[in-house]
């Protein structure tokens, strides 16, 4: 089997505006998203809604623990008042880009087929805002965006987002630390053992599952009947950012000298990877014993780690 790392388009959203604030001084994509700390499990939030990512985590945290390890700090505002957040973003810009999310997709219009709230969270870089717009760099592949106020004010609310608060920015990003990469790639592993140890589930929706669990539950759901909510957020997005942030954490393994793990890392990425297919065409009985082929290997990962 050839390995090599994946490059190409994929809903790496978080993970590229970090990289645009960050800008001279950001590590390679699959770093940044390997220390988000999201490649390390998979839950089920409220026993329903899939994610190949870290049972507890969102991208909010996400952001903010990256630029832990990586040795940057930033200010993370969020205004309850939306008159009060714009003119906070007017004055942030004066200084320079602007991190901007959780937004609501769903309301970004520039994006063809977006025309209402979808729970799709996401995030962008503000370059200039007016009484009219704002203009900004959507990597979900869309540069110099120009979205009509109302528009960006009704994603900014993110009132359809499943975590962190309305009107959230940062700014004010500064380096007090440089570090390299496998320093910052070995500095957030313990969050990844903890977070496949099942550990950091608090808070979460009532019958949200993590790990073997999530994916175990997936299964027998899946096979009883995938429908066309499930099946759509599956296969439009969760699986490509799922198999994309397994391949990278595997290369990020490996440069920090955790060989078996990276192994089982890339094992997942091929695992989720291939439930592309068979959900499309609906096998799902293939995608159900996919899943429970890969059940397993959330402990094994976490054992690997723990070892080395």
């Amino acid at each position: 089997m050839i390995e090599i790392p994946y490059h190409g388009s994929g809903p790496y959203c978080y993970a590229h505006s970090l990289a645009m604030m960050l800008g001279s001084g950001a590590p390679g994509i699959g770093v940044l998203e390997t220390v988000t700390g999201s490649p390390f499990g998979m839950q089920l939030v409220g026993g329903s809604l899939p994610f190949f990512d870290a049972f507890g985590w969102d991208p909010d945290l996400g952001v903010e623990e990256a630029l832990d390890v990586l040795g940057w700090t930033a200010e993370t505002v969020s205004e309850p008042d939306p008159d009060a957040a714009f003119a906070r973003l007017a004055e942030c810009l004066a200084d320079g880009p602007v991190l901007i999310g959780p937004v609501e997709m769903g309301h970004l219009r520039h994006q063809p087929g977006m025309t209402g709230p979808i729970g799709a969270d996401h995030f962008l870089v503000a370059l200039a805002a007016d009484a009219e717009s704002v203009l900004a760099h959507d990597p979900q592949g869309y540069p110099y965006a120009r979205i009509p106020r109302a528009d960006f004010a009704a994603a900014w609310r993110a009132e359809t987002v499943a975590y962190g608060k309305p009107h959230t920015l940062r700014t004010n990003f500064v380096r007090h630390t440089v570090v390299t990469d496998e320093a910052a790639i070995s500095a957030s592993l313990p969050r990844a053992i903890r977070r496949l140890s099942g550990e950091t589930g608090a808070g979460l929706p009532p019958g949200s599952l993590g790990n073997g669990a999530a994916a175990l539950a997936l299964a027998t759901r899946i096979e009883a009947g995938c429908d066309p909510d499930l099946r759509g957020m599956l296969i439009h997005f969760a699986i490509r950012v799922g198999a994309r942030r397994l391949s990278d954490a595997a290369v990020c393994l490996r440069r920090v000298g955790h060989e078996t793990a990276a192994e089982i890392a890339t094992g997942q990425a091929r695992l989720v990877g291939s439930l592309q297919y068979d959900l499309v065409v609906e096998d799902d009985a293939r995608a159900a014993e996919t899943l429970r082929t890969l059940a397993p290997t959330y402990e094994e990962l976490r054992r690997a780690l723990t070892s080395s």
